[in-house]
């Protein structure tokens, strides 16, 4: 059986103060497959639209609907179950430094232990040796037992990859997975999530500033501006006029 991994969004607002939405009502359906990346300049809301999907950030309205929950409305356990399916890149890594590589990859199976063994790190043989192999697909099997404060911000970022992936998520959220990294790494690590996801038929929505990165590894592109979606389309599709639209004025090339 196929499993659906399409977001509806509907009507989704959110203000941080009162009376100042950052999203406008926004109403997006993202397909269960591929790679949809979120583009647009700082402030509009992208980021605060990823949180939104899994309650990072609280929507002040609006419906996100997934696997016949309605996630904007969920509280408690069911929230937390939730969660555990969807899996999460963050721009500044969000690992346990004083931790291991090997011991940060398998964090991304605590949701599925009870919390007596998650506190005491119980984990099966078979999640070790997944964990295992998902280090070495990230290219970091040599560093499973060094402390994640050693690693650099490319391998800080494989490492938060392959915890994601460990998760078993039925869909991908990458907050600017990119931003904090050199070109070429950049280049590297969107390869990569591309690679691990794509092999696992899992969706992937990833908030990002580099257009070009976009174009190149994303089969569609969503543009927002002031907290509205102003261009929703394939690469291909994506013109100067849309950029300009999206980004304001004629410099929009980053």
């Amino acid at each position: 059986m196929t499993v659906d991994r399409s977001i509806q969004i509907r009507g989704l607002v959110k203000e941080y103060k009162r009376g100042v939405p950052v999203l406008k009502g926004i109403d997006l359906t993202i397909a269960g497959e591929g790679i949809t990346a979120i583009i647009g300049p700082s402030g509009t809301g992208k980021s605060t639209l990823i949180r939104c999907i899994n309650r990072l950030v609280e929507p002040t309205s609006g419906e996100i609907l997934f696997q016949g929950m309605d996630l904007a409305k969920l509280k408690g356990t069911e929230l937390r179950m939730a969660r555990r399916r969807i899996g999460m890149v963050f721009q500044e890594f969000n690992l346990v430094e004083r931790l291991t590589v090997m011991e940060n990859v398998l964090t991304g199976r605590l949701g599925y232990m009870s919390a007596f063994k998650a506190w005491l790190r119980k984990f099966t043989p078979e999640d070790i040796e997944e964990a295992f192999t998902l280090l070495d697909a990230v290219g970091l099997a040599s560093f499973a037992n060094q402390r994640a404060d050693a690693l650099s911000g490319g391998q800080r970022q494989r490492v938060g990859i392959a915890r994601a992936v460990m998760q078993h998520p039925e869909i991908l959220l990458a907050d600017e997975p990119t931003s904090s990294l050199d070109p070429k790494t950049s280049v590297e690590i969107m390869e990569l999530m591309a690679n691990l996801a794509g092999k696992r038929n899992i969706p992937v929505i990833v908030n990002i500033h580099n257009v070009a990165l976009a174009k190149r590894f994303c089969q569609r592109m969503i543009g927002m501006t002031g907290g509205k979606v102003v261009f929703d389309g394939t690469p291909s599709q994506l013109s100067d006029e849309n950029l300009k639209q999206i980004y304001g004025g004629e410099n929009w090339i980053e």
